[in-house]
């Protein structure tokens, strides 16, 4: 399929918002060419009609002030990366009083709450990220614009964590019991440099154990379902010298002339490999700093990039052009200076998602996009870089689904959440849980 120039800008504006999960003009596509396959269809109808699961559903729309509630509290409580402790244990202690079994901290600071299923054959993981990609002292206050919650963090992904306290309650109240355990998991890291570290080691050896499925609940919205992975890399990269006097020390080499230079060449080589025939592949340069006045010649000249693709391949491509643009850099500064030691450069892995897929054929997704149809959405499928990146590359039975409602300008200070039918985001969310773990028969 060609992507046009409309599409194209979309998905551009859409990035640039800071989105973690996309559903572009090839993802939309695909959503219409693949069926829902109707024993998936009976099943959620069958589930829907149970009367605990009508209880239920109805009870999630009366305790819509108490999930708005709970959204705005935690929003309100600050998750740098990196420092998501003080969340960490509101969540903990309002997951405990909704109504579940056992609460945990894990060694990354994941909170995780147990609730055992009739046989325990199975284990299906609900989760939700606690950490904002804001820094500390960021002004996390929720302000209102008539019926629209503004605050940093408060679409990506503190409503996610009201999601799960409100499925919790009403599992809970209506008694309903679910064949597998099902573990709820306000994880650490998903954003920025935090690197997946929580669902990382919810996949290690110091994990809860074997995972068999596992649903991430990220971005707003109803239709959308991540299913494939957007594996990035990203890397510190540091050239160092001397440094010295702008006149007295005039020749021996700059480090950001070797920065520049690296720049330039991974803008060229790297746009000519992206505009090749393949999956598509994105590069940038983030962040660069270095330097200390304006009358001396630096002594580090750094940068952060990143690069993404769901295809391994073309990923790995993408990388060895940037270390060879460094790599031809560091020679030409070396070979042009006049005096002094030679530059050196440090290029340091900060960030490696992995790249992976679920067929949309699996029962998992087959579930969800039998759950949307039966709540009256259109499935969108689509491609993301989300906490699913991890149990996508094990194999693992995954996928990252809509909080509901609608939000916007996500990773930014003017971040707003609206609660437009909300209900339905965390409706659908049970629905899918339920047939995933099995409702146990009373």
């Amino acid at each position: 399929m060609v992507i046009n120039k409309k599409n194209a800008a979309k998905a551009l504006f859409a990035l640039l918002l800071g989105c973690t999960a996309t559903v572009n003009a090839q993802d939309s596509e695909q959503s219409a060419s693949v069926p829902i396959d109707k024993k998936y269809t009976a099943e959620i109808k069958k589930i829907a009609a149970a009367p605990l699961v009508k209880k239920a559903m109805q009870q999630i729309v009366d305790l819509e002030k108490e999930t708005m509630s709970n959204h705005v509290l935690l929003t309100e409580i600050p998750s740098p990366p990196y420092k998501e402790a003080k969340r960490a244990a509101k969540f903990a202690e309002m997951i405990k009083a909704a109504g579940i079994d056992s609460v945990w901290t894990d060694t990354a600071g994941n909170v995780l709450a147990f609730r055992k299923g009739r046989t325990g054959k199975k284990r299906v993981i609900l989760e939700a990220h606690m950490d904002t990609v804001f820094p500390e002292g960021t002004d996390v206050t929720v302000k209102y614009r008539g019926d629209t919650l503004c605050a940093p963090g408060v679409g990506d992904d503190t409503r996610s964590l009201s999601v799960l306290l409100t499925i919790v309650k009403v599992m809970k109240q209506t008694n309903i019991q679910t064949d597998a355990d099902v573990i709820f998991v306000g994880a650490t890291g998903e954003e920025g440099q935090g690197d997946l570290r929580g669902v990382k080691n919810l996949f290690s050896p110091a994990g809860p154990g074997k995972i068999d499925s596992f649903i991430a609940i990220d971005g707003s919205g109803t239709e959308g379902i991540v299913h494939r992975a957007l594996g990035s890399h990203r890397y510190r990269v540091t050239f160092k010298g001397p440094g010295g006097h702008s006149s007295g020390a005039f020749g021996i080499g700059n480090p950001h002339n070797a920065l520049g230079r690296a720049m330039h060449y991974w803008d060229e080589s790297g746009n000519a490999y992206a505009a090749t025939p393949g999956t598509r592949v994105t590069f940038s340069v983030g962040v660069i700093g270095g330097g200390t006045s304006v009358n001396s010649i630096p002594f580090a000249s750094w940068m952060e990039v990143d690069m993404r693709s769901e295809n391994p391949e073309r990923l790995n491509a993408m990388d060895a052009l940037l270390k060879a643009a460094i790599s031809k850099a560091l020679a030409e500064e070396n070979a042009m200076k006049k005096m002094g030691k030679d530059l050196t450069v440090d290029i340091k892995l900060i960030g490696d998602r992995p790249a992976g897929n679920n067929p949309a054929t699996i029962p998992l997704v087959q579930r969800m996009m039998a759950s949307i149809s039966y709540l009256g959405g259109t499935p969108k499928l689509g491609v993301g870089s989300t906490d699913s990146n991890i149990p996508f590359a094990k194999g693992v039975p995954a996928m990252t689904i809509g909080q509901g409602g609608k939000a916007g300008n996500a990773h930014s200070l003017n971040e707003w959440f609206l609660n437009d039918k909300g209900y339905i985001g965390i409706q659908q969310s049970l629905l899918v849980l339920l047939s995933e773990a099995g409702l146990a028969a009373k």
